[in-house]
């Protein structure tokens, strides 16, 4: 048996719990500017029409008296480590899928914590109690349903579903929920009178793999209740980012460097902090027309000094040759490798060995910052 754990409205849950005065309002967060994005709506926002992935400026019109307020990463990312450490205590077989999601394999875990209702039982308690958080808990024979079964009965909900109910449960999904069914290929599945899940079975299954390829054939699976998709622990970040819609759409390289070295900073004190260092730097951009481009370098000796990932990055920019505005920027790393792990360095490598002196001046301001706060100012007081 496959549990999924998905807290509910994580940010603002977070954010209410942090200031109680915040209990039962509509909190708000995302990018606050004017072309901002809500990145998650309390359940009392949501009463008006406000949902993750709206503009803000809409936002706003619909709940005019909601609080807004712009993302704690640090504090969520701190949290979520607190879940994923409480889910271990369950079962060693932990997938995170997201900061506020992962799946648990508790399959052979009864005679030590119970049956499958009473292990998701005590996972919300345990996670209420050390936390102070609600979530919602999803258990079935397979991650598909999972998932699912997570979201049937939100806020503080458990849904679970037996090896028996599975087939007939699947059958039962609406067609859209279904993993890799997008806005396009529903129209086409609702043209062909597919609306379930379970509509899939009434065409052969040559006519499916004519039609939708190898796809085809994953939905006759998922409509039989069938996923074999593992939970796949996995402990190391696979890429950590900072990127920002900027107020205004510009073309100004002095300002666009600015912003650059300001999320440098971010990724590489992120990157400091889960004590890894990346291989790849990538820079993100999406122009006034929502055109989105992205370009990377992988260096010989990975770093997590700002400055490193600061200098790469720039370089980047200076290769881009472009006099369209730009609405969004971003600094990106990938292929990451823990600390520990042993670089080889090349002798002509004398950039690299610089890296070094700054990864220490990084982790000097790392601690100021822990202990002042990110206003350097506060020092003067």
């Amino acid at each position: 048996m496959i549990l999924h754990v998905d807290m509910d409205a994580f940010f603002t849950s977070v954010e209410q719990l942090d200031n109680p005065k915040l209990a039962g309002k509509c909190v708000i967060v995302g990018g606050l500017s004017g072309r901002g994005v809500v990145s998650a709506a309390s359940y009392e926002a949501r009463k008006f029409g406000v949902y993750s992935a709206m503009p803000m400026y809409l936002a706003r019109q619909k709940c005019p008296h909601g609080v807004f307020l712009s993302p704690r990463m640090k504090r969520y990312s701190e949290i979520s480590e607190k879940i994923m450490v409480i889910l271990g205590t369950f079962s060693p077989l932990v997938e995170p899928v997201s900061i506020d999601e992962a799946y648990v394999d508790i399959s052979g875990c009864k005679r030590l914590h119970g049956d499958s209702s009473k292990i998701g039982s005590a996972i919300k308690r345990k996670i209420k109690e050390s936390v102070g958080l609600g979530c919602s808990v999803g258990i079935a024979p397979n991650k598909f349903l999972a998932k699912i079964a997570s979201d049937m009965n939100k806020p503080d909900g458990l849904t679970v579903i037996s090896s028996e109910n599975a087939c007939r449960f699947a059958e039962s999904i609406p067609i859209g929920k279904a993993p890799g069914v997008g806005k396009v290929r529903l129209k086409e599945l609702e043209t062909i009178g597919i609306k379930m899940l379970g509509d899939i079975k009434k065409y052969p299954p040559e006519m499916l793999v004519k039609k939708f390829g190898e796809f085809g054939l994953r939905l006759m699976k998922l409509a039989s209740g069938a996923d074999d998709s593992p939970v796949s622990p996995s402990t190391r970040n696979k890429s950590v980012s900072s990127e920002m819609t900027l107020d205004k759409d510009t073309s100004d390289r002095n300002l666009l460097k600015g912003y650059l070295l300001k999320q440098s900073e971010d990724v590489g004190s992120e990157l400091r902090r889960l004590g890894m260092r990346a291989k790849t730097i990538v820079l993100k951009i999406k122009h006034a027309d929502f055109r989105q481009i992205t370009r990377s370098i992988t260096i010989k000796t990975p770093v997590q000094s700002s400055q490193a990932l600061y200098k790469e990055v720039f370089k980047l920019l200076e290769a881009y040759d472009t006099k369209e505005k730009i609405r969004l920027i971003g600094v990106g790393t990938a292929s990451l490798i823990p600390v520990s792990d042993p670089v080889q360095m090349s002798i002509f490598d004398a950039d690299r060995k610089n890296d070094g002196k700054w990864e220490k001046v990084d982790k000097a301001v790392d601690t100021i910052k822990k202990k002042f706060g990110k206003d350097l100012r506060a020092l003067n007081n």
